[in-house]
C-alpha cells in the first residue's frame, strides 16, 4: 500500500506536556491532553487520538502502537496498546494493562490495572471482559487510514473530506490492498 508519510497534524487546543514521542503521520484532534511528567508517552505511526482524549503515564509509560484509533473521551493511563487497535468512545485503560494487536475495546469499557488482553480480542463492559475473538486488522487499520486522510485535509483547511467521492474510492482501494496483504 502506498500511503504518503506526512508529518503529524495537531488541532488547536491540544495540550502536550513532558516526554511525549510521536512517530510520523499521527493526528491529534481538538482538546487532547497528554501529560508525561515521570515517564514517557509514545504514539505510533498513523495513530489518531481523537477529541477530548486524556493520555497520562502511571507507574510505567503509555505506549500506543501504529494504526490505532483512540476515540473521543477515552483515557489511557500508563497502559500499552498494541498495533491496529480501536479504543472506543469513553473507554478507560488503566495502569499496566496491555491491549494486544488488532483488538477492539468497546465504548464505556473500563480495563482494570494489569489486565492483559490477547491479540484479536473484542472487549466490553465494566470491568472489561473478552466478549469475542476476531482479527480486526483490516477494519482497525482502515479506520486509522481514514483519520489520516481526514487530518491531511484539515491541515489544508478542508473539513469535508469524508464526503468526497474520491475519499470513498481511496478507502475501497486501501481495504482491498489490506485484505490482499493479510
Amino acid at each position: 500500500m502506498s500511503t504518503e508519510r506526512e508529518p503529524m497534524w495537531q488541532a488547536p487546543g491540544v495540550q502536550v506536556y513532558g516526554d511525549v514521542r510521536f512517530e510520523p503521520c499521527v493526528s491529534l484532534w481538538p482538546n487532547v491532553v497528554m501529560r508525561a511528567e515521570s515517564n514517557y508517552i509514545q504514539i505510533g505511526t498513523y495513530t489518531n487520538v481523537q477529541d477530548f482524549v486524556m493520555v497520562h503515564v502511571g507507574g510505567g509509560p503509555s505506549i500506543i502502537g501504529t494504526h490505532c484509533s483512540i476515540t473521543h473521551h477515552a483515557t489511557i493511563h500508563g497502559a500499552i496498546i498494541g498495533d491496529n487497535c480501536l479504543i472506543g468512545i469513553n473507554a478507560t485503560i488503566m495502569d499496566g494493562a496491555i491491549i494486544g494487536d488488532n483488538s477492539i475495546v468497546a465504548g464505556n469499557t473500563i480495563i482494570r490495572e494489569g489486565t492483559i488482553v490477547p491479540a484479536n480480542s473484542v472487549v466490553a463492559g465494566v470491568p472489561g471482559k473478552i466478549v469475542g475473538e476476531r482479527n480486526n486488522y483490516v477494519a482497525n487499520k482502515l479506520n486509522a487510514l481514514a483519520y489520516h486522510e481526514n487530518a491531511m485535509a484539515y491541515a489544508r483547511g478542508y473539513h469535508r473530506r469524508w464526503s468526497d467521492q474520491d475519499f470513498l474510492e481511496q478507502m475501497s482501494q486501501y481495504k482491498a490492498e489490506l485484505e490482499q496483504a493479510q
